[in-house]
C-alpha cells in the first residue's frame, strides 16, 4: 500500500498539479491532506476544484490547518483582527474575496486532528501542526516536540505547519512532515511532499522534491492584482519560492519589531510600509 501526503499548499495550484501528477503516474488511489489549502497564491479556486476533484474520485483524508481557521473565522466575524488590516493582511484579503460559501462549509468540515485506520496497517495520527492545536510547530530537537511525543499513543504522527520536510523520532514515536506543496523552507524551492509505504515493520517514508513552473506563478501574481493588493507579502513569496529560505514569519516578525522600536506598539495586520520595506532590505536582499 502506498499513500501520497501533501501538505501547506497555500493557493499554489501550479505546484500542487505538479506533485499530483506524480502520485498518480505512480498509480496511487490514497491521499492525506494536512491542511493550508489557500494562502498566498493567485486564483484559489483552481487549488479547490483539484482537492473537490480529488475527493470524488480517490479515498481522500482532510484535515484543518489554521488558514483555514483565517477563512471560518472571517465568515463568522470571530477574532477577525486581520479584516481591516492594510497591506501586511492584503494576501488574506485577496483570497477570503475569492472564496465560496461551498468552500467554507467544506473548510468548518474538518477536523483538527484525526486518525486513519486502514485495512491491515497501523493506524495514523493526522493533523496540521500538533494533535492538539493547528497552529502548534513541532521542530525537531526542540523540547515542545518532545513532550507532544511523549504524550502520543500513536506510533506514527504525520504533520505538516512548519513547511520543513523532516522526520522526528522520540519515545518509540514517529513524527514525519512531508514538507510544503506551496512553499517549502529549506527545501532549495522545490514543490515537496511524501509517499508512505506500508510493510511488514510498519510505515516508511519517501521524501518527493519537485521543481515547478515558478514564472508562471509570479506571472499569475501580477496579472492577478495580488502583488497590487499584497506587495511585500509577494516580495517574500517569490523569495521562499525561488531560494527555499526566511519565511513570510520571519520577515513580518521584524518588520513588527521595528515598528515597535519607533512606535512603542505595533499591529501585526497593520504593520506601515515603511518597516516591511526596512525588514525586507534586512532580510532578503543581499
Amino acid at each position: 500500500m502506498e499513500i501520497a501526503v501533501f501538505s501547506d499548499i497555500h493557493g499554489n495550484y501550479v505546484a500542487f498539479q505538479e506533485c499530483l501528477e506524480y502520485a498518480l503516474n505512480r498509480k496511487i488511489d490514497t491521499y492525506i491532506f494536512l491542511g493550508d489549502y489557500l494562502g498566498e497564491f493567485s486564483y484559489p479556486q483552481k487549488t479547490m476544484d483539484i482537492i473537490y476533484s480529488m475527493a470524488e474520485k480517490y479515498t481522500c483524508f482532510f484535515v484543518r490547518g489554521n488558514k483555514e481557521d483565517y477563512w471560518i473565522n472571517r465568515r463568522a466575524d470571530r477574532n477577525c483582527e486581520w479584516k481591516d488590516g492594510n497591506a501586511t493582511v492584503g494576501a488574506l484579503k485577496h483570497c477570503y474575496a475569492q472564496l465560496t460559501e461551498k468552500d467554507i462549509d467544506f473548510f468548518e468540515t474538518l477536523p483538527i486532528c484525526r486518525e486513519i485506520k486502514l485495512e491491515g496497517a497501523q493506524p495514523l495520527l493526522a493533523c496540521h501542526g500538533a494533535p492538539a492545536g493547528n497552529k502548534v510547530k513541532m521542530l525537531p530537537d526542540h523540547a515542545g516536540t518532545k513532550s507532544i511525543l511523549e504524550q502520543c499513543e500513536h506510533k506514527y504522527i504525520l504533520c505538516g505547519h512548519t513547511h520543513i520536510q523532516c522526520i522526528i523520532e522520540h519515545n518509540g514515536i514517529i513524527a514525519i512532515n512531508p514538507g510544503s506543496v506551496g512553499v517549502s523552507l529549506h527545501g532549495a524551492g522545490k514543490a515537496q511532499f511524501m509517499i508512505l509505504h506500508q510493510d511488514t515493520q510498519g510505515w516508511s517514508h519517501e521524501f518527493i522534491a519537485l521543481d515547478y513552473d515558478k514564472e508562471q506563478v509570479i506571472k499569475e501574481m501580477r496579472e492577478s492584482g495580488l502583488e497590487d493588493i499584497a506587495p511585500y507579502w509577494c516580495q517574500v513569496t517569490k523569495h521562499m519560492m525561488l531560494t527555499g529560505t526566511i519565511s513570510h514569519g520571519t520577515v513580518l516578525a521584524r518588520a513588527v519589531k521595528l515598528c515597535e522600536a519607533e512606535r512603542g506598539s505595533c499591529d501585526w495586520c497593520s504593520v506601515p510600509d515603511e518597516y516591511w520595506e526596512q525588514a525586507i532590505a534586512e532580510l532578503l536582499i543581499p
